[in-house]
């Protein structure tokens, strides 16, 4: 054998040769590991990726118009004109009667602040294009980081909700002084206000309107600066006030004057100072696990705080709760703060437990190293690991990423991988070392780099290959999963230089300073599953029928496995549910139900939800949304703000103590369904999704031109759905009629008593909705204080109130609004919705059962569907994966989830297909074979056979990270069977015959093939019990077991028969 002195070493064996004696060496370990420390101290800690998905809310008032009139003059317009905005996949519209609501979304990726200039450039641009009577276009940005980290709830015995308020505005202040922290909002509670509840008999008998008493209060609330006065050599600031600063300065203001004497507020009009009257109202229900199922329900108020962009979730919650605990003795001694979310110290726990696992994933693989190498060996892959490890988490701090639970499982599952090149070189020095020749340890050393230098290196081009194109997944998914495949690609890069830097510096001064026992030849370490080995190949590759019956046992096993996915053993599902801290109940009464009817129904839901063993409380928001997540941004539940809709937060034990989150909210959801049905009312279990949010799981889209028959075949749908076993929290956005009550003004008996129509109109909306008159000046709130003006409560319940308030006529006379209207009760016209541009109808609906999966239940609704529109007379058109493309057809588009999972699958599929073509390239390249790669690539779907299976076995999902798995498991598998071809080739060059070289090539590199799947089994073992990854753990360990066992045999039969097939063939040419 040619030592490192006299042959041409390759690229690897010159890397060797320069560092395996030089004093950098040491200096490179130590710069990685300091980098590395550094980056995870900077890096931001969050429990999942920032995804950039750009959203704008665009609110354009049309006061007056009727939702017909809005989707024809503002909705069509609009979406033309936002739809024009270069980056923008969809635009959806809502027209209501008043206004129109856009929501402009951008592709996933699209640069914010980019898209916010475009957004408002757009609509800046086209004001001109406003219908008259539009008012002017109001734009709110939404991004990822609206969604509140930290959620407080203020309960307090003895304190009433207007206490509660004021706290929360002092704790306001407080927490907004916080680095980082970008927004605090206040839900529940009321706030302080002087509502002024005039009486209209007295108005009348001072010959007064509500709109005299607004005007009035205005004008006598003001204060502004009067000039400066010249007194002497020094000029004075002089300014007029008359600021209402107390409800007794309100009730002292002169609205008029009868028979000679003033007439003050106080007179015409009851002033209270105490709470707001808005309909809204926050609940805390204490749960079993508090032992308090009994206790009755305490009125709260929730502070909720979000954080700047890319600032450290766990910092900016950590200093916040800081800055309330120093503040605590300000505020009332029985006030009780509960943190009902902390996503920093959800995202710090489990960064920290995905730390402890990367650190337990390299002691397990360095003792596997050290059981079947020996101690000297695992010492050089506890420092190739760890350096490895910082090198690439240097990567994602300067790449910006941050340190979440993808970017940690990537490093995670790739240490099972990276190992193998440590193993490889450490295991051919090793081999090296034993043969006893002679040679200098350094040189040994490079001269085992070198030879197992070049198929390294490919093998590591190989993985890369087979990783990387994951990256270009499109969709919500894609920056969801980046992570891992840049990840583990970088980390590929890097665990090849450290093999041939680090590795060979590391294990000569190992061997230097401890020496192993004295050599003993080539083959003396084989043991007796090694000579097992050589008489099972030996016959294998002598008896061609041995031969065929191994290859057609492979196919068998192959094909039983793939079985398993039609058979749906194994279910396919784009990702499972989390175990989360809390899950949701969002609860839609029948449109119009007042709050009273909507707490009766949340009272026995939660009844329902607090007797749980595993609830520690259930948190109510009635008629206000709760603090939302990325899924609640989506689905835009901070809108919902209605009397007749409720959320319901169901907090649970930790983790560790109870069943899994997504188990827990499927055991209640038809007892949620029961009491929602037995109340007219809709409601899902929204659980945080596992990856990218939508709508619900289950959308259908229906679009067509007739509004009447969109809407009728939504509600046959849904009725569908609601027939159907495993479907679940079925709702619908077709509104049920509503009623209401017109006032039609009587415009010639208005206008000949002086009085235009527009002050009926006024007049009855200060009645009965109320009318802000401006703000009362009182310093010592920390919320505006609002003078209010509005009819009794009493006098609110109909419409004989507002009908018996007068305006005053030209001769002075009050008129009642009841002598210039005449009322008529309607239906009010449901809102109307667009979706790029084309009229739809929404129905939605979730999954049970045993799939959850979206695939299944299209299979098995498809057909039904179908002959629901064939015995309605539809002709109905369905489409999967892109929108209708004829407006004029009634056509159904499935959306949500399914939409999602077969973007994923297909991009996954095509990355596969990529990672398939370039292997087979780079392996051409090495090779300079058409026929050789197809020999080293024939294992990659062996891997099936022992993924598929196992997925069953355990009962596990076939998901995205299944596939992800299985395609990294491809690329462990081609880099297993291009070390061992070379190997062969390198045999045969040194004068074996085909037969030999082919058996001894499996018998020497089967250890380090057995140790890297053993490797990449402890790697992914730390997360199999992971809910989301254990798809991916699944795949790689069962994938890596079935390939190591069957390519050990299959490619060296494979190749045999190739070569035996080629000096066959050029034998029968020769002659």
């Amino acid at each position: 054998m040619k030592s490192a002195e006299t042959k041409t070493l390759g690229p690897a064996g010159r890397l060797a040769a320069a560092f395996v004696r030089s004093k950098l060496t040491v200096l490179i370990v130590l710069a990685a590991v300091a980098l590395g420390t550094i980056a995870t101290l900077r890096l931001p800690r969050e429990e999942e990726p920032q995804i950039s998905v750009p959203m704008f809310d665009v609110m354009v008032p049309m006061p007056g118009a009727s939702a017909k009139e809005v989707e024809e003059r503002l909705a069509s317009v609009g979406e033309r004109k936002l739809m024009e905005i270069p980056g923008v996949e969809y635009v959806y519209s809502t027209s209501r009667a008043g206004g129109a609501f856009f929501v402009v979304r951008f592709k996933v990726g699209a640069d914010p602040e980019r898209a916010t200039t475009l957004v408002f450039a757009k609509t800046a641009s086209n004001m001109g294009m406003l219908a008259p009577g539009a008012g002017r276009p109001l734009v709110q940005p939404r991004s990822i980081d609206d969604v509140p980290v930290l959620a407080l709830t203020l309960t307090g015995e003895g304190l009433s909700p207007q206490d509660l308020r004021r706290a929360a505005a002092q704790l306001r202040r407080v927490v907004s002084e916080v680095d980082d922290v970008s927004n605090v909002d206040i839900l529940g509670g009321r706030r302080r206000r002087f509502s002024v509840f005039f009486d209209p008999v007295a108005l009348a008998l001072h010959r007064l309107s509500p709109l005299d008493l607004a005007q009035r209060v205005q004008a006598a609330n003001d204060r502004l600066p009067a000039g400066t006065e010249d007194a002497g050599p020094r000029a004075v600031k002089a300014e007029t006030d008359a600021l209402v600063r107390s409800a007794a300065d309100l009730r002292a203001i002169v609205v008029g004057v009868s028979n000679g004497s003033p007439v003050r507020l106080g007179d015409v009009a009851k002033i209270v100072d105490g709470p707001d009257d808005k309909e809204r109202e926050v609940l805390v229900y204490g749960g079993a696990a508090r032992g308090a199922v009994d206790a009755a329900p305490e009125p709260a108020v929730t502070l909720q705080v979000s954080k700047r962009r890319g600032a450290n979730a766990t910092e900016v919650t950590h200093a916040a709760r800081q800055r309330v605990e120093r503040f605590r003795p300000n505020l009332p001694p029985t006030l009780k703060i509960a943190v009902t979310r902390d996503y920093g110290e959800t995202a710090k726990d489990k960064s920290n437990e995905l730390l402890f696992h990367m650190l337990l994933a390299t002691l397990s693989v360095t003792a596997l190293v050290a059981f079947a190498l020996g101690v000297r060996e695992a010492l050089v892959v506890l420092i190739a690991v760890p350096v490895t490890l910082a090198l690439t988490l240097t990567v994602y701090w300067v790449l910006g990423y941050t340190l979440n639970r993808i970017t940690l499982f990537a490093l995670i599952f790739s240490i099972g991988i990276l190992v193998d090149d440590a193993i490889v070189v450490v295991e051919n020095i090793h081999r090296h070392y034993m043969m006893g020749d002679g040679r200098a340890l350094w040189t040994l050393a490079v001269d085992a780099v070198d030879e197992v230098g070049n198929p390294t290196l490919l093998a590591t081009w190989a993985v890369i290959a087979a990783i990387l194109p994951m990256a270009f997944v499109g969709g919500l998914m894609g920056p969801y999963m980046r992570p891992i495949p840049v990840g583990a690609s970088f980390a590929m890069l890097f665990s090849a230089f450290i093999a041939f830097v680090v590795s060979p510096w590391a294990f000569t001064h190992i061997l230097a300073l401890w020496k192993p026992t004295a050599a003993k030849g080539a083959h003396a370490e084989e043991g007796a599953l090694d000579r097992l080995y050589r008489n099972v190949m030996g016959h294998l590759l002598d008896d061609g029928k041995v031969r065929a019956a191994f290859l057609a046992g492979t196919l068998l096993l192959l094909a039983s496995a793939l079985a398993l996915v039609p058979l749906k053993a194994v279910i396919i599902k784009m990702l499972p549910f989390d175990d989360k801290d809390d899950f949701e109940v969002v609860l839609n009464m029948p449109e119009g139900s007042s709050l009273d009817a909507t707490r009766a129904v949340a009272d026995e839901m939660a009844a329902t939800l607090r007797r749980l063993p595993e609830t520690q409380r259930v948190v109510a928001y009635l008629g206000l949304g709760a603090p939302y997540n990325f899924n609640g941004l989506v689905r835009h539940y901070f809108l919902r703000t209605a009397p007749d809709q409720a959320d319901l937060v169901v907090q649970l034990t930790p983790k560790g103590h109870r069943r899994q989150s997504h188990a827990i909210a499927r055991s209640v959801r038809a007892e949620i369904a029961r009491i929602a049905h037995a109340h007219g009312a809709r409601a899902q279990v929204a659980e945080v999704p596992p990856g990218p949010p939508v709508l619900s799981t289950l959308v259908f889209e229906v679009y067509g031109p007739d509004p009447v028959q969109r809407d009728a075949f939504a509600r046959q749908l849904q009725q569908l759905l609601l027939q159907t076993p495993d479907i679940t929290d079925v709702d619908t956005y077709v509104p049920s009629p509503e009623p209401l009550d017109r006032l039609v003004v009587d415009r010639e008996k208005a206008t000949l008593n002086g009085i235009a129509p527009v002050q009926v109109a006024q007049a009855a909306r200060a009645a009965l909705a109320g009318m802000n008159l401006g703000l009362a000046h009182v310093e010592t709130e920390r919320e505006p204080v609002d003078i209010f003006l509005r009819l009794p409560a009493e006098l609110r319940h109909t419409l004989s109130g507002v009908r018996s308030v007068a305006l005053i006529s030209r001769v002075g006379t009050p008129i009642p609004i009841g002598a210039l209207t005449k009322a008529e009760r309607l239906e009010d016209a449901p809102s109307l919705f667009h979706k790029n541009l084309r009229p739809v109808s929404y129905v939605i609906a979730d999954v049970g059962g045993r799939t959850e999966s979206p695939v299944y239940a299209l299979l098995d609704l498809k057909p039904r569907i179908d002959a629901m529109a064939r015995a309605s007379g539809l002709e109905l058109e369905t489409f999967y994966t892109q929108l209708p493309t004829d407006p004029t057809k009634l056509s159904l588009k499935w959306d949500g989830e399914w939409q999602i999972t077969y973007e994923v699958f297909r991009d996954m599929g095509a990355a596969f297909a990529m990672v398939l073509l370039l292997i087979y390239a780079l392996v051409v390249a090495w090779f300079e074979s058409f026929t050789v790669p197809l020999v080293i690539m024939a294992p990659i779907p062996l891997t099936l056979v022992g993924i598929l299976p196992a997925h069953w076995a355990i009962g596990a999902f076939f998901t995205a990270t299944s596939m992800i798995g299985f395609i990294a498991g491809a690329g462990i598998v081609v880099r297993n069977s291009i070390i061992l071809v070379d190997f062969i080739e390198l045999r045969r060059k040194e004068g074996f015959s085909l037969r030999d070289a082919v058996i001894d090539a499996g018998a020497v590199r089967f250890r380090p093939m057995l140790l890297t799947a053993a490797a990449v089994v402890c790697g992914a073992a730390v997360i199999l019990f992971d809910p989301i990854f254990q798809g991916l753990a699944v795949a790689l360990m069962s994938g890596e077991v079935a390939s190591t066992l069957l390519s050990r045999v299959a490619v060296p039969v494979l190749y045999f028969m190739l070569e035996h097939w080629r000096a066959a063939r050029a034998s029968g040419e020769t002659k």
